[in-house]
């Protein structure tokens, strides 16, 4: 195992390579250490959540696997929260679904309140964690029919209407609980599985909905409002409502946030493509990063090129301000832990890449017209030495380095995940 004396040996021999291409690496560390990314609870319990409006995974969502483990209950899920924390360097966020709602009853998602999510708040602020929400428009009986806010039946719509209504005066109260504003996003699966005739109806009620749960002002420095695109999903395979133009010239109207999901497109897109267009008309978007494979598959985040990707557009074009990062996979086929710590230091990962590049110099290469230069040094930058970099700011932030972190895991397995079979 690489002890603490060869990761700072390793480091200075890094930091000198950077320092030739004008990077200063503990100013990119010092930048990276204020950037807080938005665990997902969901991760946790495989998208069970606690108000059990429904047994079984609905809306196009589903979690696959059955490893041993899981939370059952909200405080297994923040004991386990605690321990993914404890592994990953920086400080962080929670992003919280309404269904994690702790209710001493059966409470119905239209009558949810802020004290439903005291006991959350108050480890939040314990922990020193800001949060962010989501309304859960699926998995219950009213959203059986693939639809809820642009549902034709009025009654059904008038449900989700309240429950994103009241899903913004949480979002409001955490916010202002914890001093931090609360990024609460709206996604709902409504879609057509075949064909539809009409597909103009269903985006006039969606947008008189949204209209209905928006009309509140709500200050800006408690509640940030995102409204989350899809392409297609699990039963709304030929049309989705809520598509990504229906959803860009809504948050461009009512200047809300536009939420990508790096699943939420075709197979060929890439969101990293799309920051830069997106934020030349809204002051803030909202990321919800994840993993698909074929479909929106949610599998854990990895440090591909395409993360690599959207880290460097968030650095290169000066968003880190604009741009709120959450995290939104579920895998139940390995350790739940692992994926998140997983998933969440990859994007960190990422992140440190791009602010370790020489981006002035590439730019006034590029405004020189010199392409090949310009090819040559991202191609050098892929083998320069982040990693040395990346196990010295672990240590720095008092977190394992390296593939360390896995014991920790593998004992938490043992003492804690194995005695809830």
């Amino acid at each position: 195992m690489t002890g603490m004396k060869d990761i700072e040996k390793t480091y200075e021999l890094a930091k000198q390579r950077y320092a030739e291409l004008g990077v200063d690496t503990e100013k990119a560390m010092e930048k990276l250490s204020s950037i807080a990314i938005s665990l997902h609870c969901w991760q946790g319990d495989d998208v069970g959540g606690f108000d059990k409006a429904q047994e079984t995974l609905g809306g196009g969502i589903m979690a696959t696997g059955a490893y041993p483990g899981k939370a059952r209950t909200a405080d297994e899920l923040r004991t386990d929260l605690e321990k993914t924390l404890s592994l990953i360097p920086g400080k962080h966020r929670l992003n919280l679904h309404a269904m994690y709602a702790e209710t001493k009853g059966k409470v119905e998602r239209n009558e949810l309140s802020p004290e439903h999510f005291t006991t959350w708040i108050d480890w939040a602020k314990a922990n020193g964690l800001g949060m962010d929400f989501n309304g859960s428009f699926f998995s219950h009986p009213k959203a059986e029919s693939g639809f809820t806010l642009s549902s034709a039946d009025e009654q059904v719509r008038r449900f989700w209407v309240e429950h994103g209504i009241v899903c913004r005066k949480i979002g409001a109260a955490m916010g202002k609980q914890l001093g931090t504003p609360c990024v609460t996003n709206l996604w709902i699966p409504d879609g057509y599985k075949d064909v539809p005739v009409d597909r103009k109806a269903p985006r006039q009620r969606l947008k008189q909905s949204l209209d209905e749960i928006f009309a509140q002002p709500m200050d800006r420095s408690c509640l940030l409002d995102a409204v989350e695109c899809k392409l297609f999903g699990i039963g709304s395979e030929s049309y989705v409502v809520g598509s990504h133009e229906f959803y860009l010239g809504y948050a461009i109207e009512n200047k809300t946030l536009l939420c990508l999901d790096t699943g939420h497109f075709h197979p060929t897109e890439v969101v990293s493509d799309k920051i830069s267009s997106v934020l030349t008309f809204l002051d803030e978007i909202l990321l919800h990063v994840s993993r698909g494979i074929r479909w929106d598959s949610d599998h854990v985040v990895i440090l591909s090129d395409e993360l690599c990707a959207i880290a460097q557009q968030i650095v290169r074009g000066d968003y880190l301000q604009r741009v709120h990062i959450g995290l939104d996979f579920f895998d139940a086929s390995i350790n739940r832990i692992a994926a998140w710590v997983i998933g969440t230091r990859s994007m960190i990962k990422a992140l440190l890449i791009a602010l370790l590049e020489p981006v002035q110099m590439l730019r006034e290469i590029e405004l020189a017209d010199n392409y090949t230069e310009r090819l040559a040094m991202l191609e050098e930058l892929k083998t320069m030495p982040f990693g040395a970099v990346w196990d010295y700011y672990c240590t720095k932030m008092e977190v394992p380095p390296a593939q360390t972190w896995l014991d920790e895991v593998k004992v938490y397995e043992k003492d804690v995940l194995a005695k809830r079979r």
